[in-house]
């Protein structure tokens, strides 16, 4: 279906990035080479986006958002994850510039509304506030082009485990991070070997039969309330499973997630839906020169007659390359006043 979306992975494809030695980014680059023109949708949704935990593709997103305008964004939950922040702080200048860039939008005059999820459940207590131009709503309505009215939820509230067993759910979550934690190390491996990316927890989902069940009754729960309240359709999150299907009248769409699929929902000028897949572009590292070490220990061993130099700290060898020392802590007070923001 992204095949016939003009200019998106046609496009996407033929990006070159170069790839530096960062903890928090095992896969996507840093810097992204691009000259793919910006392309204009009349509605985006993207959801479960995770930012801080480290399977988060903060930086296929933040490329995404570059690339693309809409008149509305729809943030339909799991945006921040609280669970994982509660448990250890991770927040990386990645994640940071993914909230910059929707903040510019909403200055440059997207309309931005943001739907929480289970894991950002805590901006459920601001409902109705406005957030530096960001809409934060329980759950909204949306009219295409073409006049549909589609329900917008992040869709929690269909999961019987998050529901009536949250226990399971956190341990679900923690296994959910250990797939995701061998599927960053996978991929890793797949580029330095020239392959592209492919999803470990997406084919184990696949696979499990009680999974395709649960994701089936999931889908069937949210388009039999959507009948029951006469939408024409529902937008929703949470299982991480992109799809656009009709069902007797009542069209589904889910627009996937940024940890697995790297996937959003647009809507055209016309009214039409497509699930656009974000395709990451050709990986190139930088490779250090080797040194020699003869001529380490050259350049180490003075002169005779020569006086010893005095010994460099480490805090002065960063201030002289212009490399900021980074903290947890000053990571966290700045994430903190952009979400304030």
């Amino acid at each position: 279906m992204t095949d016939n979306i003009p200019g998106i992975v046609t496009h996407a494809s033929q990006r070159i990035g170069v790839i530096r030695v960062i903890p928090d980014l095992y896969l996507w680059p840093d810097i992204i080479l691009s000259e793919h023109p910006t392309t204009h949708y009349r509605t985006i949704w993207i959801s479960d986006v995770h930012l801080g935990t480290k399977g988060c593709q903060a930086s296929a997103l933040l490329d995404f958002l570059k690339h693309t305008e809409s008149d509305t964004l729809y943030l339909v939950g799991d945006i921040i994850d609280g669970w994982q922040l509660k448990g250890k702080w991770f927040w990386p200048q990645s994640h940071n510039d993914v909230i910059q860039k929707i903040l510019r939008k909403c200055r440059q005059g997207t309309r931005v509304v943001f739907v929480p999820g289970n894991h950002d459940s805590f901006a459920r207590h601001y409902v109705q506030q406005n957030f530096g131009g960001i809409e934060v709503v329980e759950e909204t309505e949306h009219t295409t082009a073409d006049g549909k009215r589609l329900w917008i939820l992040h869709g929690d509230r269909f999961d019987g485990v998050v529901q009536f067993a949250p226990w399971l759910a956190y341990v679900g979550d923690h296994l959910y991070t250990v797939a995701l934690t061998s599927n960053m190390w996978l991929n890793s491996a797949r580029a330095r070997m020239g392959l592209g990316y492919w999803s470990l927890s997406q084919y184990l989902k696949q696979k499990v039969k009680n999974a395709v069940s649960y994701i089936s009754a999931f889908e069937d729960a949210v388009m039999q309330e959507a009948r029951k309240n006469h939408y024409d359709g529902v937008v929703c999150g949470h299982i991480h499973k992109a799809e656009i299907r009709e069902v007797d009248g009542i069209l589904y769409c889910n627009d996937g997630d940024w940890v697995e699929s790297m996937t959003a929902l647009v809507e055209h000028a016309d009214g039409s839906l497509h699930i656009v897949t974000w395709t990451p572009p050709a990986v190139v590292r930088e490779k250090k020169p080797k040194r020699s070490r003869l001529r380490d220990a050259a350049v180490a061993t003075p002169a005779a007659g020569t006086p010893a130099a005095e010994p460099v700290s480490r805090a002065a060898t960063e201030r002289e390359e212009n490399v900021p020392a980074h903290t947890d802590e000053s990571d966290k007070q700045e994430a903190s006043s952009v979400i304030q923001a």
